[in-house]
């Protein structure tokens, strides 16, 4: 009498290494996906704290900004950002309204964005 062969065909392996392949494939892609926006969510970080230390040191050293447009250089933490400060007049003329946009020098899109205020009180 024989006996019943123990084992897997061609087939059954062929069919789990496929879906082996995919799995591992769809893993790759995720982990792509994760590193790319883990750099994009820091760089938009860093883009952030340049605005803050921007309008932050605008208030400490009581800085009196002009009305109107002013680009610079906010470079922070080894990234390069630039800075797009528009300052507008108020209805109280001891406040200005301060827009601060940091872009990528690249292709100029915008990181962040921070709206304050600079005041100049007697």
């Amino acid at each position: 009498m024989s006996r019943p062969a123990r084992g897997f065909t061609l087939v059954e392996v062929l069919v789990a290494l496929t879906i082996v392949s995919v799995a591992l494939m769809a893993a790759l892609r995720a982990a792509g996906t994760l590193t790319q926006s883990n750099g994009d969510l820091r760089i938009r970080a860093m883009a952030q704290w340049s605005a803050e230390n921007r309008l932050a040191r605008m208030r400490v050293q009581s800085d009196w900004p002009a009305v109107g447009l002013n680009r610079s250089d906010c470079s922070q933490g080894g990234e390069q950002l630039d800075c797009q400060e528009e300052v507008f007049a108020t209805p109280n003329p001891f406040f200005r309204r301060v827009e601060i946009t940091v872009l990528d020098p690249t292709d100029k899109r915008r990181l962040a964005r921070l709206v304050g205020f600079a005041t100049n009180l007697p």
